[in-house]
């Protein structure tokens, strides 16, 4: 007697507990793939926008006209986003020179906690399914082995071509729960980091900006007084 132990026929043939596992395990791969896909277009989008801001910035354009500039667009974000909170709180607050630079660094920090809950977004679901999923397919390969061993039960001769068939379906649980989990693992890492580098770019931007109203303050509140 043979047996077909083709991979198709091990996932028909198994336990309806073993295929809910390999169901939630194939539709947590694939909402993570798509996760990953997004989070990696976001991430390129992010770093080439912060980028061509930081050049405009430093290229010496007057800061009220990109000010301008950025006001006028109906969705801002990054390192603008940073940017203009920081700018707008300025020309607020910029008749008390006493409390100006704190405002302003108080309100560029807001913003880019805002930046960071937006570009975390999703993270924890990675972080979910790289955790969770080995286990949920370590289940289903239990539940499996212990459903192929009890079909033993009423046999008069145990032989392994007739647990063979039960067995390898069920270590076809791990297989998914591994495969769901390991692009999870290492697209969280990876995307943590780009993260925390991305926000630790604004927070030097918000160092670097708030220096350097200070100084036009502080040079602003000179010449009044020599008038």
């Amino acid at each position: 007697m043979t047996v077909d132990l083709s991979l198709w026929r091990l996932i028909l043939d198994a336990s309806l507990i073993v295929q809910l596992v390999m169901v939630l395990l194939v539709v947590a791969s694939v909402l993570s793939w798509l996760v990953i896909l997004v989070k990696a277009r976001t991430m390129k989008v992010a770093n080439r926008a912060s980028d061509e801001f930081e050049e405009r910035f430093w290229s010496g354009i007057d800061l009220a006209h990109l000010y301008d500039g950025i006001r006028r667009k109906t969705d801002v974000s990054g390192m603008e986003h940073v940017f203009s909170s920081g700018f707008k709180e300025f020309l607020r607050t910029r008749q008390q020179p006493a409390h100006v630079v704190e405002s302003t660094h108080r309100s560029m920090r807001v913003a880019i906690a805002r930046e960071g809950q937006d570009l975390e977004r999703y993270l924890p679901f990675l972080a979910t399914v790289g955790s969770t999923s080995p286990y949920i397919g370590l289940f289903g390969t239990v539940w499996g082995i212990m459903h192929a061993f009890l079909g033993l039960s009423g046999a008069q001769q145990a032989t392994l071509q007739m647990v063979a068939p039960g067995i390898a379906e069920a270590l076809i649980a791990t297989a998914l729960g591994l495969f769901a989990a390991i692009p999870a693992v290492i697209a969280y890492n990876r995307f943590a980091t780009d993260t925390d580098r991305l926000l630790g770019r604004f927070e030097n931007f918000s160092d670097e900006f708030v220096a350097l109203l200070a100084r036009q303050t502080a040079g602003r509140g000179v010449a009044e007084a020599g008038e």
